[in-house]
């Protein structure tokens, strides 16, 4: 049979757990779109910019069953698009981006978009195709969506020529996909002997990432069989109930909060699930991992990358986790975890305490701010975080409960996610309340795709932390230097952001009117609008993440470097010089 290369990619897509393509067409991909226009399965989405589509193609495999994926132009589309694919790989996130190519049946050279795509896209995605004749369609695609699945998950790049696009060729059939699902054989005898060793240990831990969050369940028996305390890691968030009595929060080390320093400080037996034990994660690698570490992950790679496991299991986390929790539970007793508990609800509290304690007139406290969105948010809400100073802010005092229920850029740590994200994650969980927060500067760099949100009424809560600075950036040096060096942002009016976009604007000036406020975004998101809600957030006080980092570098810095780097500090503040 004879069939057009557009249509062939339009086959192939309606196959997979797509309903969406985030993109903007152009002279290579118009056939494309043009064929996804006839179908009933796949929406096309127009962005504003493709960086943004791939922060929503992200969000879509973050929160759903569905795999994100972008369709877009070469060369231009594609380096735009690069931020949110190199997002994806480096968190974990499946993806699958489709580009139109350059004509590959023409002699002549330095056409439109001409560019060398594949060497770009090799250092952030997992593999790139080229297709080359109209047979090689289908099956590329299916392919594609495979390796983008299975392992580590990460983006695969599909380039398809124009000519190929438009140019009917023949092909043998039309296959059908099916899923080849990767069996990861487990190791019995080590199994056995992992479980002993955590059953056994005296103070048994868990540390929790994002490769986790399909095993909680499993993760909740063993943790309430062992009285184990159970941290998780910034992508991990959502990976452990923080309304559990068992959660202590975000992080195990120096930069951990105080829950998790304490139930921690003795952990002589850690198990950590779905977590490559990375720089965030650990807090600059400030951490003390015990001897007895199990590992468990779906890539073999991160075994003894950083920390030296006593055992390691390479697979998938949920089938892995389920299989160790029913041995633990069959060799042991339940242990009473009560006292550990109890710890564990006075550290979150004092913590909280602290925080109060430093409410300052005129200004929103985080913790109060955290505090009346909880109340107002659904169980099964989604939260989207943009990368600075919030970020922190939001693992530290927001309480995740449900799986999947909070996400955000972690090791890539690209700004700008948040907007987009929310945007992804509302055409994907529509039925669900999605809210994200934002810091001034992440919502300045991509604060118009707003408005693509309120084309396709796909209405999302969008609180700013608006402080006028990189407040992050901003703290980190004006420890070390005494000290701020452009940090400090251009004024923008968000109410004009809002109005120019279509939605809706909040300000809250200050602690007192958060339930009021926060109570009017919501009515505004159930009428279908979204919003900009314009925070006036107090930043003085540092988070544990940002007091344990700095402590973690300074201290490892070289003798010379340490003493001249706080030596100067000390000057400028003496001297009052800048």
């Amino acid at each position: 049979m004879k069939k057009s290369g557009a249509w062939l990619a339009r086959y192939a897509l309606e196959q997979l757990p797509i309903g969406f393509t985030f993109g903007i067409p152009g002279v290579h991909n118009t056939e494309l779109y043009d064929e996804l226009n006839s179908s009933e399965k796949i929406n096309p989405v127009l962005v504003t910019h493709e960086g943004c589509g791939g922060f929503m193609a992200d969000a879509v495999s973050r929160v759903s069953d569905q795999i994100g994926c972008m369709l877009i132009v070469p060369a231009a589309g594609v380096t735009h698009a690069a931020s949110g694919i190199g997002e994806a790989f480096l968190d974990g996130i499946p993806m699958l981006v489709l580009s139109g190519g350059i004509r590959s049946d023409s002699k002549f050279g330095y056409q439109l978009h001409e560019m060398d795509q594949h060497k770009l896209l090799s250092a952030i995605t997992k593999k790139s195709y080229k297709i080359e004749s109209h047979d090689q369609i289908v099956d590329t695609i299916f392919e594609a969506y495979h390796i983008a699945t299975t392992g580590e998950p990460g983006p695969v790049f599909v380039e398809i020529p124009i000519n190929i696009q438009l140019d009917r060729g023949n092909v043998k059939g039309l296959p059908t996909f099916e899923n080849k699902p990767v069996d990861y054989p487990i190791d019995e005898d080590q199994l056995n002997k992992a479980a002993a060793l955590f059953a056994s240990s005296k103070n048994p831990g868990i540390f929790v990432g994002w490769g986790g969050v399909e095993a909680s369940d499993s993760v909740q028996a063993i943790a309430e069989h062992c009285a184990a305390p159970v941290a998780t890691t910034l992508q991990g968030l959502s990976s452990f109930p923080a309304n559990h009595p068992l959660h202590v929060g975000f992080g195990i080390g120096n930069a951990a909060v105080p829950a998790a320093r304490e139930a921690f400080a003795d952990c002589d037996c850690l198990l950590a699930i779905g977590n490559r034990f990375g720089e965030i994660a650990t807090g600059s690698y400030g951490v003390n991992v015990p001897e007895n570490l199990i590992h468990i992950d779906i890539n073999p790679e991160v075994f003894d990358r950083n920390f030296k496991s006593k055992f390691s299991f390479c697979g998938d986390a949920k089938v892995v986790v389920k299989a160790l929790a029913e041995k633990i539970t069959a060799i042991t007793k339940a242990r009473d975890s009560k006292e550990l508990e109890q710890k564990i609800a006075d550290n979150k509290a004092a913590y909280i305490e602290e925080w109060k304690q430093a409410d300052q007139d005129g200004r929103v406290n985080p913790v109060r701010f955290y505090e009346a969105l909880r109340k107002q948010l659904d169980d099964d809400s989604i939260v989207v975080v943009d990368d600075g100073n919030h970020t922190f802010l939001t693992a530290e005092l927001m309480p995740i409960h449900t799986p999947k229920g909070s996400i955000s850029p972690t090791d890539f740590n690209c700004m700008g996610y948040a907007i987009p994200a929310a945007i992804g994650a509302k055409f994907a969980q529509p039925d669900k309340q999605v809210v994200s927060v934002v810091g001034d500067g992440a919502f300045l760099m991509t604060a118009m795709e707003l408005a693509t949100g309120v084309k396709y009424e796909k209405p999302t809560i969008n609180f700013i932390f608006n402080d006028g600075e990189l407040s992050q950036i901003a703290q980190a040096q004006t420890r070390p230097y005494n000290r701020t060096t452009c940090s400090e942002l251009a004024s923008v009016k968000f109410e004009g952001v809002a109005m120019a976009t279509g939605c809706e604007y909040i300000r809250i000036e200050d602690n007192q009117s958060l339930d009021a406020q926060i109570a009017q975004a919501f009515k505004y998101a159930e009428d279908n609008k979204s919003v900009i809600v314009d925070v006036n957030i107090d930043y003085s006080k540092p988070t544990a993440f940002t007091d344990g980092v700095v402590k973690t570098n300074i201290n490892r810095l070289p003798f010379d470097t340490k003493v001249r780097m706080i030596g100067r500090a000390v000057y400028r503040k003496v001297t009052k010089k800048e």
